[in-house]
This record gives structure tokens, sequence and C-alpha cells, in this order.
């Protein structure tokens, strides 16, 4: 089954689980590693006043349930490592909806040329639309057009 298709799959099965118990999908990928197939889910755990903590008991519930409705449709023709984790705290930001939520939180910028001498800058989230992504560094907003920008991140800071 093609890469795309198994992700669809996942997102839609993980609606109707995610809505029932608390969890919301970030994302998914099923790719080739060493010779070996790995099919990673990434959730996050919902409670009333927004997000939580995903933790290992979270993982194992998500894991035991995805794993039977995986054997039950058996959709993935080649073996491979079923791999249920949160996005963790460096999570990259990939839809909309996870430029909106981390709105003015700080991001590392990866670009695939650099500007100002720089392939990252590290900056708060102002904006992204289709065109660029606005981030604020050093009290000036830096515009970055989108076909510029590699991967964003959420900067970890110790």
């Amino acid at each position: 089954m093609a890469r795309k298709k198994i992700g669809d799959m996942i997102a839609e099965w993980m609606d109707g689980f995610g809505r029932e118990n608390g969890y919301e999908l970030s994302r998914s990928e099923f790719v080739k590693e060493g010779g070996s197939w790995y099919l990673r889910v990434f959730v996050d755990k919902l409670e009333a006043d927004g997000y939580g903590t995903m933790g290992t008991d979270d993982c194992e519930l998500i894991s035991r349930w995805l794993s039977e409705k995986l054997d039950q449709e058996d959709p993935i023709a080649q073996n491979y490592v079923l791999e249920v984790s949160s996005p963790g705290m460096d999570r990259p930001l990939i839809s909309d909806k996870d430029f909106i939520r981390f709105k003015g939180e700080l991001v590392d910028v990866s670009l695939y040329e650099a500007m100002d001498g720089s392939k990252l800058i590290t900056g708060e989230l102002v904006e992204k639309t289709p065109e660029a992504l606005t981030i604020a560094a050093d009290g000036n907003e830096i515009v970055i057009p989108a076909e510029k920008v590699a991967l964003v991140r959420l900067a970890v800071v110790f």
C-alpha cells in the first residue's frame, strides 16, 4: 500500500478513536530505515483545558488498539514495526493547525538555502501563510518565503 494511503487510513481510524478516548493524531509516517519498515504514529493527549502530557500508558493503549485494527484490516503487505509516541518537545510543525496552536512559541526554521548566511533561523512564530512564514527574532520580523522553508520545529530551550 502506498505511504499516502496508509497515512490517510491511520488518520481516519485515529479520528474516531481519538474523539472517544481523548487523543489527537499529530502525524504518521511509514518509512524504510536500514532494511526495516516502520509505521510511526505520533499522538497528542487532549484534556478539558487543552493538551496534556502523553505517558507510556497512553502510548501502550493506542498501540494495542492500533495493532488490533491493523491485524483486522491487514493493509500492509510487508513486515513492519509499529511505534506510537508523542510528537516530542521538538515536534515538527506540519499542518495549519500546528502553526495556529503554536503561534507565539519559539521555533527553529531550517532552510533549503541560506538567508543572511544561515540555513537555521530561530525566533517566535508570528504567522504562516501559503506564501511565507513570519517569525520575530532580535526585535525584527523576518518573512521567509515558503519555498525556502525546509522544516519548522518547536525550539527546545534549556
